[in-house]
């Protein structure tokens, strides 16, 4: 789920962080600009590793401030596909969901209709805010960098460049930089109360089995039953 990636980068040092040891300073500045963004193809960055190396520094003119040339290691955010990880529900469509399934307008949640074995369907129920398990497909890295006015929009005579520049401006925040595509059609997947409910269930029907067979039903704490006579 997370992994070190090893990048390069020229880090600007201030004036007025000169008063700091080299190494403390291109520290704090890599994390300024690197933690909690999305690098391209890389992942969502989390915080600093290491040093890995550092070459010598320079002052370009008419800058006052340092550069250096960094190798360094950051801590990233990139589960690869296949990983199952545990969330909450912001949002629900129906191609996440198990078959069959039903959008319920009165709850404006999804539902999957659970088969039972005597043919009938039990509701469970996709709310949001739930803690939910699933397993990531795929991943998408998109360019949010600004990108200027849409192709299709033209100035007209009487009017200013302000207005295309909010449009460009919408367009872009309206990007997602990182996304993680996941699915839950698979058991033991989805809702985790969902998997509770059916345990629940199950320990229930051999509840009622053991009193008509006139046995006794032990359930561990770890979940296992066993019959005693």
């Amino acid at each position: 789920m997370f992994v070190l990636a090893e990048l390069k980068d020229t880090v600007r040092i201030s004036p007025d962080q000169f008063n700091l040891k080299l190494l403390e300073a291109v520290r704090d500045e890599i994390n300024r600009k690197l933690a909690n963004k999305v690098l391209l193809n890389v992942g969502l960055c989390i915080a600093l590793k290491d040093v890995v190396s550092l070459k010598d520094s320079f002052i370009l003119p008419g800058d006052g401030a340092s550069h250096t040339e960094v190798v360094f290691r950051y801590i990233v955010f990139r589960p690869p596909v296949g990983n199952v990880l545990t969330g909450k529900i912001r949002s629900c469509s129906h191609e996440a969901l198990q078959h069959p399934s039903r959008f319920d307008e009165t709850e404006r949640a999804w539902v999957w209709e659970y088969p039972l074995d005597d043919g009938g369907k039990h509701d469970l129920f996709m709310d949001i805010g739930e803690p939910i398990k699933f397993r990531v497909s795929r991943e998408i890295f998109e360019e949010s960098s600004p990108i200027g006015p849409p192709k299709n929009e033209t100035l007209q005579p009487g009017t200013s460049a302000q207005g295309c520049t909010s449009a460009a401006q919408q367009t872009n925040e309206a990007r997602t930089p990182y996304k993680i595509i996941a699915a839950i059609n698979e058991s033991g997947l989805g809702v985790l109360s969902w998997w509770d409910q059916q345990q629940q269930a199950e320990e229930t029907n051999n509840e009622e089995e053991a009193e008509e067979n006139n046995v006794d039903y032990d359930n561990d704490e770890n979940g296992e039953g066993a019959y005693e006579e």
